[in-house]
């Protein structure tokens, strides 16, 4: 650890700090090229903007350029971190965006004590971009976010967290279960997290067929028993029973995924799981239990995690 520690530290800091950069897409070498990247030749394009606004698409990157946005309230696996920390994954976002899809992005991270606060910025720097893709906003505030974004934008508004993470799982889990001999609508599936990733996830697994799914947070079970449901996880919750723990629900269990935080799941529940389980241990950067450890408890396991350094990652990159 101390190795990857040294290698990630030397790799965001040089040969220059970071991991992004802006660079020009047009020449801009000649004092003829300098007169049309600005003064007079820029404000031409101006004046058809202001005539047309769909013209932004045509003369600038606004099409091309995506807002990498987040408050850091729930940086990958870490928590609360803060904006200015969060910055490394944003920018990590924006390499993966470039990288595979060849889309540009601007990463933003903003200090907002409240979800309107942030809301409003976000509506207020929304003109330079073709699309919002909220990052790492801790629940329930990203279900109201995003919500009242999409309401009062014109434009795409993605919540990574959410839908990338669910649309990954899903595949990812009907792949392990085809190679398990079983079915979405048989399997019994705990999710270990009930927050922004964990609900929908559980929310589109019910949508493709998932009969039998039991949420687990910090306080236990998710049941209808709870005074503390909200409107994005009351329609999980399972009915009251003398289940309340997570050992409990891991109980002949066919599918874990963890969506919560380091070494989250105690290893020895492995052994309660069904015959021929999938475990999903996807928080980041590390994992609700090691492949290794799991592993080594079973032989009939289809393991994940959220690594790019383990096999079998599931993670939100496999969008791009």
């Amino acid at each position: 650890m101390t190795d990857l520690r040294k290698l990630a530290l030397d790799y965001h800091e040089f040969p220059k700090p970071g991991k992004l950069s802006v660079e020009s897409s047009k020449p801009c070498v000649t004092q003829d090229d300098l007169s049309l990247a600005y003064t007079p030749g820029v404000a031409v394009p101006v004046l058809e903007i202001k005539k047309d606004p769909a013209n932004a698409y045509k003369y600038t990157n606004k099409g091309n350029l995506i807002a990498v946005i987040t408050d850091g309230t729930a940086v990958l696996g870490l928590g609360n971190t803060g904006a200015l920390a969060s910055k490394p994954v944003m920018e990590g976002k924006g390499v993966l965006f470039k990288r595979f899809a060849d889309i540009d992005v601007f990463d933003i991270e903003v200090n907002a004590a409240t979800p309107d606060e942030f809301i409003q910025t976000v509506i207020n720097i929304s003109p330079t971009f073709g699309g919002i893709n909220l990052e790492d906003i801790a629940a329930p505030h990203c279900f109201y976010i995003e919500k009242e974004l999409k309401k009062r934008l014109d434009r795409p508004v993605f919540h990574d967290d959410q839908h990338g993470t669910a649309v990954i799982v899903a595949a990812a889990l009907l792949n392990a279960l085809k190679l398990q001999e079983k079915t979405i609508d048989q399997v019994k599936i705990v999710f270990l997290g009930a927050g922004a990733a964990g609900c929908s996830c559980a929310k589109l697994l019910k949508l493709m067929g998932a009969k039998n799914i039991t949420m687990v947070d910090r306080k236990g079970i998710v049941d209808k028993d709870r005074k503390d449901l909200h409107d994005n996880n009351r329609d999980l919750a399972v009915q009251p029973s003398n289940s309340k723990t997570l050992g409990d629900a891991m109980q002949d269990a066919d599918v874990f995924i963890g969506v919560s935080a380091k070494n989250a799941l105690d290893a020895s529940l492995i052994n309660k799981m069904a015959k021929k389980p999938v475990i999903f241990a996807l928080a980041n950067p590390d994992p609700e239990v090691l492949p290794s450890v799991a592993h080594a408890i079973r032989d009939d396991i289809i393991m994940a995690t959220g690594r790019s350094d383990f096999p079998n990652q599931v993670n939100n990159c496999l969008l791009y």
